[in-house]
């Protein structure tokens, strides 16, 4: 299991099946504000269903690696590597955060210790972030991390009201151990 110190107060930890009674009762508390562009909030209707999550993610063949935000050694939310490519070195970053941890700069120190980890540990050479073109909270996350808006993704989304949203596509490019923005 992977643990990723990100300062005094946050750190992260590779989600386990033990993580999934919390992460239900935080999606499930605070399902009107997270189903605004989590998508996956609709079906996620009891804790079977986030059980089934974690347990998915190791499955032979899983390409993410999903960790629980800890800030204060309280579950603040979660972050991870999505579609991760080893031939092509690349992966996407995903993250959301409870409402009461918002603000502080928790998932912008997050999102740093986990390219740092994706670069150095797992040998990415590019990372991508999309984020709704209206969500502007989570697409300040890569302006502030040093991410590139490369453009915009047409209808990349879906969301649960049945509309789709355009995205915003973001990357960080690292070459011969320098970051290229």
């Amino acid at each position: 299991m992977v643990t990723i110190e990100v300062n005094e107060t946050v750190f992260l930890k590779q989600i386990l099946l033990s993580d999934a009674t919390e992460l239900f009762a935080t999606i499930d508390r605070e399902r009107r504000s997270l189903r605004k562009w989590l998508p996956f909030v609709d079906y996620t209707r009891g804790i079977s269903d986030s059980e089934d999550f974690v347990r998915s993610l190791y499955e032979k063949g899983s390409r993410e690696i999903v960790f629980v935000i800890n800030c204060q050694s309280r579950f603040a939310g979660l972050i991870g590597l999505k579609g991760i490519d080893h031939s092509n070195h690349r992966c996407e970053i995903g993250y959301w955060l409870s409402e009461k941890f918002r603000g502080r700069g928790v998932m912008t120190a997050a999102v740093r210790a986990l390219v740092d980890y994706a670069f150095e540990d797992l040998d990415m050479n590019r990372i991508q972030i999309k984020c709704a073109v209206e969500n502007v909270a989570s697409s300040n996350i890569p302006r502030k991390t040093g991410f590139f808006l490369e453009g915009i993704e047409r209808d990349g989304e879906l969301l649960a009201d049945g509309q789709y949203v355009d995205l915003e596509v973001y990357s960080l490019v690292r070459r011969k151990d320098r970051i290229v923005t």
